[in-house]
């Protein structure tokens, strides 16, 4: 994974250096037509599941501008559910990592062999493995479930990015169970062929399905008759149909062991064990359930890694979440207060990817030759992605506040590099060799360095402090800089132009 980014990083590179003059052109563009983000706002987004029940729509991340055939190793999906519904049992090629935006959930899954239920309220996050079989409940009966996932293509078979494997179904969704032959299937599981037909052939309402009965459909949901059986019902239903078990190899490091699963204990767990065993989750930030699985982990209890004035910043890594290290995903969430704007900085490890969850601002990218990406204006539900190395800042709109959420593609500490404020890398390396790099003297740059008080997060340029800078002072960098860049400029990059790039020119 890591060579496949780095080849995508140099085409993106070698793009910016024989393009140049067409780079210029698109970053004046973008810059005076705010909306025009061109690679970097992702707009690629297709509904593959619609139900009257819910939706889940997922924004495709990759490469427009002529490279578009190469995948994002990310896809941002957004799942809506209605009150009392159901997202049927079903595993996926890829990892999820789910972040609740609005609502309350509960979360059923295999984990280790083992059947883990989890209950999620607004805020929190929770990982699925790839391979891992799962399902999700909205069970409240007034309230909308939202939820943000990101969909790591790190194991995927490449077959359109992802692919679902729906375990529940019949007629529309298939089952993966309907593939087989019906003597197969009758024999696996004991019963009669009539028996097998009835299971697979009863549902028809989608992938995401009410859960009570007065459904508008000619028959009532097939999950909606095993939920509303009792407990002991459901028991012995399934201990009478179901004998079919499927288990996958444990690597030797158990720190990466593989999860295995057992489809019997998984529907035994789904409709036998709803009841009693029930936990509720407490509030401590993290959530209560039954299994073994991991617990949740609650963003919004959590204190910010940085705050001040202008806004608040936290990110999420395997650290202090361990589960985000088999997706290999981080999370990250911030809120700037109006005009205030997230330091000019730079992600050394990870390519990011961000959804507007309120307000509006700007994000602006910027090329590795110097030049403007992207200037675009973002609003609430747009989707964004930053490659890794490539500097970039985003500024919320005067308006009122603006709050990013977003996943980043590694699950170490990401350690961002800041170009620009108190805790930058300018002024940590600041001397004689950045002021000659900049072609000022030395108290010049301490100057401009040092007018800026604040760090990571930056006031407006109304609140910006600043100072003037002494007008014989000025005139003399000002003659001094004319005559450095006439000597420099045809012994330097006269043939290249602003678009010189080490390794290439």
């Amino acid at each position: 994974m890591g060579n496949y980014r780095n080849v995508l990083l140099i085409l993106l590179v070698l793009v910016a250096f024989v393009g140049a003059n067409e780079v210029d052109r698109r970053g004046v563009k973008v810059e005076e037509e705010e909306g025009d983000g061109g690679w970097f706002l992702l707009h690629d987004s297709k509904e593959i599941v619609r139900t009257d029940a819910g939706v889940m729509r997922v924004v495709k991340g990759g490469f427009g501008g002529g490279v578009s055939m190469f995948q994002s190793p990310m896809h941002i999906g957004f799942i809506t559910m209605e009150p009392n519904s159901l997202f049927i049992p079903q595993y996926l090629d890829s990892h999820l990592t789910f972040f609740v935006r609005r609502g309350e959930t509960r979360i059923g899954h295999i984990y280790k062999d083992d059947f883990a239920e989890r209950r999620l309220k607004e805020g929190d996050v929770y990982s699925i493995r790839a391979g891992s079989a799962f399902y999700l409940v909205n069970p409240a009966e007034g309230q909308r479930l939202h939820i943000i996932c990101s969909i790591s293509t790190s194991s995927s078979l490449g077959l359109h990015g992802f692919q679902s494997f729906f375990i529940g179904g019949g007629i529309y969704p298939t089952s993966i169970l309907g593939g087989f032959d019906t003597l197969t299937l009758s024999t696996a599981f004991n019963v009669s062929s009539a028996e097998v037909r009835e299971i697979l052939t009863r549902q028809f309402s989608g992938a995401i399905v009410p859960l009570n009965t007065t459904t508008h459909s000619p028959t009532p949901s097939i999950w909606a008759q095993f939920l509303n059986l009792e407990q002991h019902q459901r028991l012995d239903h399934l201990k009478r149909i179901v004998h079919l078990e499927e288990e996958a190899s444990l690597e030797e490091d158990e720190e990466r062991e593989q999860p295995t699963w057992s489809l019997r204990k998984f529907l035994n767990n789904l409709f036998g064990d709803e009841g009693n065993k029930r936990e509720e989750r407490r509030g401590d930030g993290r959530g209560r359930g039954t299994g073994k699985g991991p617990d949740s982990f609650n963003l919004f209890d959590r204190k910010p890694d940085y705050k001040n004035d202008y806004g608040w910043s936290l990110a999420l890594d395997q650290t202090e979440y361990s589960p985000l290290k088999h997706p290999d995903v981080g999370v990250y969430l911030v809120n700037l207060t109006a005009g205030a704007m997230m330091a000019p900085h730079i992600n050394p490890t990870a390519t990011e990817y961000g959804v507007v969850l309120r307000g509006s601002g700007s994000i602006q990218i910027v090329y590795p030759n110097g030049t403007l990406a992207m200037n675009a204006r973002v609003n609430e539900g747009d989707v964004f992605w930053v490659p890794r190395y490539f500097p970039f800042c985003q500024i919320a709109s005067r308006t009122g506040p603006f709050e990013f959420f977003g996943f980043t593609t590694t699950a170490r500490k990401n350690r961002p590099q800041f170009l620009v404020g108190q805790n930058s890398i300018l002024q940590s390396m600041r001397g004689p060799e950045f002021a000659a790099a900049f072609g000022v003297s030395e108290e010049r740059l301490r100057r401009i360095l040092d007018a800026q008080h604040e760090a990571v997060i930056l006031p407006s340029a109304s609140v910006a402090p600043t100072e003037p800078m002494d007008p014989r002072e000025e005139e003399e960098e000002g003659e001094r800089g004319k005559e450095e860049v006439v000597m420099k400029i045809p012994k330097v990059i006269r043939s290249l132009g602003n678009d010189m790039i080490m390794g290439f020119a």
